[in-house]
This record gives structure tokens, sequence and C-alpha cells, in this order.
């Protein structure tokens, strides 16, 4: 399993090829390629990379799906016996980001390709054998 730990809108965030995230908005529009360079540690195949602060010729690739908004959190202030009260709701915007690979001097690490699930290859059909 290989991962790496990136830092991006002033969050540190674990990240493995292959995987969507929801992350602080990015300026960029859909289906566009971002980099990351700040990244602060790398793991792959058990061998750890950690940086000081950050890892030197490492980066992560990634690419936009898209840009929206998060649930709703409303915020609720009241003052007992004062008659007090705000209500204030908030959506933050978010980028969903697709990791696609993470490379490490040179070495790129991307998500393992699918195994197919059908193991019967002669196409013939499956016998249940009853007990």
């Amino acid at each position: 399993m290989t991962y790496a730990i990136i830092e991006t809108g002033g969050k540190q965030l674990k990240v493995e090829p292959g995987r969507f995230y929801d992350i602080e908005l990015l300026h960029i529009e859909a289906d566009e390629k971002v980099t990351i360079d700040s990244v602060l540690l790398v793991q792959h195949d058990g061998e750890v990379t950690i940086g000081q602060p950050l890892v030197t010729g490492a980066t992560v690739e990634g690419t936009i799906l898209r840009n929206l908004r998060g649930r709703k959190v409303i915020v609720y202030k009241m003052k007992p016996k004062k008659k007090t009260r705000k209500k204030r709701g908030h959506r933050q915007e978010i980028t969903r980001l697709m990791i696609d690979s993470i490379t490490l001097n040179g070495a790129v690490f991307t998500a393992p390709e699918e195994v197919s699930a059908d193991t019967n290859t002669d196409n013939s059909p499956v016998e249940a054998v009853a007990e």
C-alpha cells in the first residue's frame, strides 16, 4: 500500500492513488491536472520517507473532479433569560480531488489495477454442489 501525507489548505491529509478526497477550495476548473509539492511523508512497500519539513523530489498529481459546497453547518447562539438568539448557517466551498499518482525521486506510484472477480475463464456454467 502506497500513501503520502500532503499539506493543502492549511490541513494535512493522508492520500492514496486511485481515491478521491474533499479538500479546501482550489481555484481551478474541473478536469484539470494539479500537482501538489508540499509532501510531508511518503510510504511505499514498508519504506518510509519523512521530510524535514518536506520530502525533496516528491510530488502528488491529481485531477480536479468538481468544485462543490459542503453540508450546511448551523451555528446557534443563545443567552438564556436575555431573549438573545442568533442563528447562522455556513456551507464550506470544497474541491473534490482524485489522486492519480505519487512521485518520489522519479519513481511513479499509481493505483494497482483491479483484478477481475470472474475466475471462470472457460465460459462454462458454474454448477452448484448440493450437500
